[in-house]
């Protein structure tokens, strides 16, 4: 694996870290000597978890912000507050999780996953001044993107196919925010990266007695601890690598081992797919690209 440059005197942003992968990504970034913003939705569970980073003796800052990427008024709120940053780590996310509106109306996961990292990215963007990160999943590859029914209003709504689809709104955003960012001349770069199977509490959240029940078994058996599974986004935050790129585990099925270079679903790469879903998030949250 690389060597992680040290960060000190810059600011990177992490959305869901309070525990799991956010935590980590947090820790590790201030360990490096990063000053750095944990945005979280519980600002009493984000104080409890900087408080766990700096008893590891890290050298950056660590500080807490509160952020519920459901809420388009708090992602408002919260960019009003921001002071900008060089990394923005678009990590948060639900999974699974029975049927249920966002404050604006919105499917929740879709509003958690990818709306709110849609609003929150495009609000920075003129103070963000190296890169934006998202954590995709694998599970994006069995997803369908149905731009003219995001919220399932006229489809079935199944916990996990809502999830791929938001996961794969996510990796179609962070391809489309690239050309974008390209066509302005900027020199911000989109990038993004998945962890695998890694044991984090996303898996107990989705309100199914069972699903957690053997995510836990698994987690438990072969799930990656949070310092490995966040390897390969630390990689993609870090090292020099141009914009576009997405990383995950070298294994089989990309599920553990080191970071590499990781496979996008046709539908990521769809240009014309991308741009359909960019221009419907942009009517969904009143939120536009600022940027040429």
């Amino acid at each position: 694996m690389s060597v992680l440059p040290f960060q000190i005197g810059r600011r990177v942003v992490v959305t869901g870290a309070t525990s799991g992968l956010g935590l980590e990504l947090s820790r590790a970034f201030a360990a490096l000597g990063a000053d750095v913003a944990l945005a979280v939705r519980n600002p009493a569970k984000g104080a409890e978890a900087a408080e766990r980073i700096r008893r590891t003796g890290v050298s950056g800052t660590v500080a807490v912000a509160e952020l519920d990427l459901s809420d388009l008024a708090s992602v408002r709120a919260f960019a009003d507050r921001s002071p900008g940053c060089e990394v923005l780590v678009n990590n948060a996310g639900v999974m699974g999780v029975p049927q249920q509106r966002s404050a604006d109306g919105y499917e929740l996961q879709l509003a958690t996953n990818h709306l709110g990292h849609f609003a929150l990215t495009n609000l920075l963007l003129t103070r963000i001044t190296d890169r934006v990160v998202t954590v995709g999943s694998a599970s994006h590859r069995t997803g369908q993107l149905v731009v003219d029914d995001l919220s399932f209003e006229r489809r079935d709504y199944h916990p996990y196919a809502a999830y791929c689809q938001s996961k794969l709104a996510q990796l179609s955003f962070m391809g489309e925010l690239g050309r974008r960012l390209r066509d302005a001349a900027s020199p911000v770069r989109s990038l993004g990266a998945h962890p695998g199977y890694t044991a984090t509490g996303i898996q107990s959240g989705t309100g199914n007695p069972l699903f957690t029940r053997v995510a836990a078994i698994g987690n438990a058996l072969v799930g990656m601890p949070p310092s490995k599974g966040a390897r390969s986004i630390l990689e993609a935050a870090l090292l020099d690598l141009p914009s576009g790129s997405y990383l995950g585990p070298s294994g089989p099925g990309e599920l553990l081992g080191a970071p590499a270079p990781a496979r996008l679903a046709p539908q990521a790469e769809s240009r014309e797919l991308a741009r359909l879903l960019w221009e419907r998030s942009e009517e969904l949250t009143a939120v536009s690209f600022p940027l040429g």
